[in-house]
Parts: C-alpha cells; structure tokens; sequence
C-alpha cells in the first residue's frame, strides 16, 4: 500500500470521476485506475462502483476513505516536523504589488526568499491598494506591497516603507513652462512658473492628472480635499506614476505626485508643494497578524532588503 494510492483514491471519491481525478493528480487516466484496482487487490475488495458513469464508493470504499484521509494527513504532518526542525519552508504564498509598482526592494526580497525557499511557490498580483488591502483581510493574499493614506490599515500588521507629502507637478521645460493647456498664464496662482507653493483651493480650478481611485495618493488627495469641503477636477487617469508625469510634462494638466515621483521626472517637471495638504502617502508592506511561518520569513527577508542589508 502506497500513499500515492491514497491519494488517487481520495481523488477519485471527490471527483466522482476517474477523469477528473486523473486530471487533478497530473497522470493519466489509466494509471489511476491501475493503481486504484492495486489497492482494491491489496485490500481485497472493490471501493468503486464503476456500473453508472460516476464513480460512486462501495461501502468498503467509504470505510476506507477516512482513513486514507488521515494516512495522507499523517504523512504531510510528518514532513512538515522535518521540515521545520531542518529549516525548510514548503507551500505557496501569494503576494499583492500596486500596479506599476517599481520598488527594487519587494523584488530583492522575493529573490532572496526564492533562493533561501525553493520549496515555496510565490504568486505575485497586480491591483491597486484598496482591493490588495481588502484580500490581506480575506486571507486571499498573504502579503501585499500598498499605498496608503496616512497610516497603514487597521487591523493588519505593517512594515512602512516610505511617508511622504503630496505635490503638484508642472511642466517645466520648453515653451510651456509652468503653463496647462487650456489655463491662462496668470490665473490660478499656482499656474505661473514663479510660484512656490499652492493650496487645495488653487488646485481646484485646474485641471488635474491623478492616480485611480482606491490608490493611495488618490486616497490621500480625496482625504485633502473632503476635510476642507472642496471638489477637485480630476481630467486624467493612469496608474503609473511615469504615465502622470509623461501627461503633465506635455501640460495636459496639473500631476498629484509623491515627492519622490516628481523627483524622478527630472526637469522636465517642477514640483510645488501644497500647503495644506497634510495627509501623508504612505508605501507600506502589510500582513495578517502571527502569520504562518512562510509570511513571517519573506517579511523578515523584505525588511532586510528595504533597509538596504544583504539577505
């Protein structure tokens, strides 16, 4: 008697199918039978009925189900206690990134996790903050990269990676110079190239290029905005943050950046900071609390490779 005879047997009980089960289990059709019929030889009696095009347990069948059940039960319990006393990680974890997500560290630590963990099979999905957060709660993803408003959800563990003011970004090069299309040079103020700063009430008479909703500088921009009563135009869309400064640079409108996204369009933008605007962007790593072990091992890999120290 074999496990993998167990296994085929309880595959065949929950398909209903030797098809199906034969599918699921990865061989072929005739080798599950095959060693089906091995374990009815060995048992000496038959566990399917196999007259009706289900395959449906004999009484034998369904007394033997259960402790086939708890055989193979047994068996990955065992090597899991080995696992754990030799160091070993099996499995599969599932990780959530914000869309267009270009932060080297996460892709450090999942390489450092991969070398470290072979025997763990990493997912990585892409969506915006507010749905990764909404699956970290449901258990769906184990782990998610978000952006966020001010501090990291309730209820979840975080490792905060960056907390910074929002911007509005201008173009800056050219014969557009701190103009939007569309926009007179002298009006609003924060449309003339001598500006250094703006308010939420100058950005709501221009038209503005932003994150989607459920992101969190959109977030915390909406936040901004609802506290003191005022309804920004928002004209464009894009998930990226190279695509907003693609748009701004072009004068399309007025671009909601981080600080660090506004930087990393070089000159082709200038950054003014918004005044009352004090809601932080927040990029945070969140989990589950007391976490299975494979989570706690790839979040322990991610705070090594966010600090910028060798995995």
């Amino acid at each position: 008697m074999e496990l993998r005879q167990l296994q085929y047997l309880v595959a065949v009980a929950e398909e209903a199918s030797f098809t199906r089960a034969a599918q699921r289990v990865h061989i072929s059709q005739s080798g599950v039978s095959a060693q089906v019929r091995q374990l009815e030889h060995e048992l000496g009696a038959e566990l399917f009925d196999r007259s009706a095009r289900a395959a449906t347990l004999t009484r034998a069948g369904e007394a033997a189900l259960g402790h086939a059940r708890e055989a193979l039960a047994a068996a990955a319990a065992m090597r899991q206690a080995v696992d754990d006393v030799n160091g070993l990680l099996r499995g599969r974890l599932t990780v959530g990134m914000v869309t267009a997500c270009t932060i080297t560290g996460l892709f450090d630590a999942l390489d450092a996790f991969h070398r470290a963990h072979p025997g763990v099979a990493v997912t990585l999905l892409e969506h915006n903050s507010a749905e990764l957060a909404a699956q970290v709660r449901a258990g769906v993803i184990d782990v998610a990269l978000v952006g966020v408003a001010g501090e990291a959800p309730e209820g979840l563990a975080a490792l905060p990676i960056v907390s910074e003011r929002l911007v509005a970004a201008f173009p800056a090069v050219g014969a557009t110079a701190g103009r939007v299309h569309g926009v007179s040079s002298g009006v609003p103020s924060g449309a003339s190239a001598g500006v250094s700063s703006l308010t939420l009430d100058d950005l709501t008479r221009l038209p503005l290029i932003c994150m989607p909703a459920g992101t969190g500088i959109r977030t915390a921009f909406d936040q901004a905005c609802a506290a003191r009563g005022l309804q920004a135009t928002v004209a464009l869309e894009a998930s990226a943050a190279s695509v907003l400064a693609d748009l701004a640079a072009r004068g399309l409108g007025v671009a909601i950046l981080s600080e660090s996204m506004a930087a990393a369009a070089g000159d082709r933008l200038r950054a003014v900071p918004i005044e009352d605007c004090d809601t932080p962007a927040l990029l945070a790593l969140i989990w589950k609390p007391s976490p299975p072990a494979a989570v706690a091992e790839l979040v322990r890999h991610c705070r090594r490779a966010f600090a910028g120290g060798a995995s």
